[in-house]
């Protein structure tokens, strides 16, 4: 009498288990995985926020200039700030403060030195930040043994004037020259500024004759006069000395306890970071 071929019930019951065993396994694994994950990027936010919530150095404003131009402002003193490479976007930094000078890549274009070394690599480095690359530009420096801020145009780190190399920090940008009404385009001109008369979003760093400095990006676009203008109207009363336009567009971003302003969410390279 002939028998069909074929597994035994028993067996096939078997095999079933254990595929049914090494299902549920690897769904367990992955549900542990993804619960070890979530768990890590919750301890990343706090850590994060941690950090911001610990700084209190700075007063926040935000205002509308009568040109329509909405600035977000960070008020401090210098002696709170210093220049940090990032290589990511100012508001998922979990750092206080506004992105920096203008930037190509992972390479800085614009000056950037802290204690008398440039914050993204050797001075003899390409895009370390030593120099403001192919221009003499406006650059914003605090020294610290007079506690002062000053613009200086210079090209190299080693044209800046300082009294203490070792207590200093020098931002690149393009010169705002606000106690020259007549002749601060001719400047922008002279130091390249890119897209001056374009509609994009700005970001800049001011201070004033008690010491204070400003850092000021803004929620709307506009060109460089228009943001010019607006400092000037929404702080006339703080006498302004001068100050730096810094990189703009999409990279004119903010982060503090009170605003988030990503730009466009590209990460950049550098930013000013408020510490204290």
């Amino acid at each position: 009498m002939n028998h069909e071929a074929g597994t035994p019930p028993g067996s096939r019951r078997k095999q079933i288990v254990i595929v049914v065993s090494v299902f549920i396994a690897v769904i367990a694994v992955a549900a542990i995985i993804f619960m070890l994950l979530v768990q890590s990027l919750n301890q990343k936010s706090e850590q994060k926020n941690n950090v911001l919530d610990s700084v209190a150095g700075y007063t926040y404003l935000a205002a509308e200039a009568t040109n329509g131009l909405k600035l977000h402002i960070l008020k401090t003193k210098p002696s709170n700030v210093t220049l940090e490479v990032i290589s990511n976007n100012v508001t998922l930094s979990g750092k206080a403060g506004v992105n920096g000078g203008f930037f190509y890549g992972t390479d800085l274009m614009s000056l950037a030195v802290v204690g008398g070394h440039p914050v993204n690599g050797a001075k003899s480095d390409y895009g370390s930040g030593w120099e403001n690359m192919k221009y003499a530009r406006g650059t914003l420096v605090w020294d610290g043994k007079s506690d002062s801020l000053s613009v200086q145009v210079v090209r190299q780190s080693t044209e800046l004037k300082i009294k203490d190399v070792e207590r200093f920090w020098a931002q690149g940008g393009i010169s705002m020259s606000l106690g020259d009404d007549a002749g601060w385009q001719a400047q922008t001109l002279a130091e390249a500024a890119p897209f001056p008369d374009d509609l994009r979003l700005r970001s800049g760093a001011v201070y004033d004759d008690k010491g204070f400095l400003y850092l000021i990006v803004s929620e709307t676009p506009g060109t460089l006069e228009s943001f010019r203008d607006g400092i000037k109207e929404l702080l006339d009363d703080q006498g302004l000395v001068d100050g730096i336009f810094l990189d703009g567009d999409g990279s004119s971003q903010l982060l503090s306890k009170e605003a988030a302003l990503p730009g466009d969410n590209r990460p950049v390279v550098q930013m000013i970071r408020i510490m204290k």
